[in-house]
């Protein structure tokens, strides 16, 4: 367990997740080495930070957490691809893993132990896991990475029929502050009519947008019933890092989900 000065300041899932499934987002008032205005614990290699600081970071939030293994992190590029992390590493898409990560912006295991983390800004974290512990998932989920059909495409990986599945949807940017244009909004609506609730007009070709509304459409149609979490606006709450607010020098928080091993449980 982490000492309460870690503890107290991460975000952990309000979810009925069965107990070997283990959950936390990160927030910047963990007590880490960035300084502003990445203080203080961005976990971005490519925020524009220096990496040393950033592995550093990442060092401490495995230590601070006794993480079972350094997280597998990824190179997100707002797509569709989905990546499996259990005794080898899989890819499913087209693009392949490149300076030891994989280009992906979903990631699932059944391996206990292995760390998924996704990492945002202002978008969206889904976290996945099977009503009973045998696998989890993790899913990158920005306006395009939603459109395009990546909670789709990760839910498609999982031996977990979706009935069975429970949903936690992580910090994100908030419905009042996230104003779009009429291309988002169109990319939609096209697949989904119904989806035009999630956006609530503002000015002439402009919408505010609610990402969380767009996820537990896209999670219900798949048939995923457990959704959970929600409710957060990063560029609102000082806590959570927004690349809206904060521009190109915005850190990163991370979401983390695992299976606790068996060493872990006991």
């Amino acid at each position: 367990m982490a000492e309460s000065r870690f503890a107290a300041n991460v975000i952990v899932p309000d979810w009925p997740a069965p107990p070997r499934v283990f959950a936390l987002t990160t927030t910047r008032m963990l007590p880490g080495n960035s300084r502003p205005p990445y203080d203080a614990f961005n976990l971005g290699l490519r925020s524009g930070e220096d990496e040393s600081t950033v592995r550093a970071n990442r060092a401490l939030l495995e230590r601070a957490f006794n993480l079972p293994a350094s997280p597998r992190w990824l190179q997100q590029v707002h797509g569709v691809d989905v990546a499996e992390f259990d005794c080898h590493f899989q890819a499913f898409g087209q693009i392949p893993p490149q300076a030891g990560e994989a280009r992906a912006d979903a990631a699932f295991t059944s391996t206990p132990g292995v760390v998924l983390a996704i990492q945002t800004a202002d978008c969206l974290a889904v976290l996945l896991c099977a009503d009973d512990g045998t696998e989890v998932a993790a899913i990158h989920a920005g306006w395009r990475g939603l459109a395009c059909g990546v909670i789709e495409a990760c839910v498609r990986q999982l031996a977990t029929p979706a009935s069975r599945l429970l949903a936690w949807l992580g910090p994100a940017i908030g419905p009042t502050s996230y104003e779009v244009g009429e291309e988002v909004r169109t990319a939609f609506v096209a697949r989904d009519a119904a989806a035009e609730t999630a956006f609530t007009a503002t000015r002439p070709g402009h919408w505010n947008c609610d990402l969380y509304a767009l996820a537990r459409r896209r999670l219900t149609a798949l048939g995923v019933t457990g959704i959970h979490g929600g409710g957060f606006d990063t560029l609102a709450d000082p806590r959570f890092y927004s690349y809206r607010r904060d521009g190109a020098r915005s850190g990163r928080m991370a979401s983390l989900i695992w299976l606790k091993t068996t060493a872990d449980s006991a």
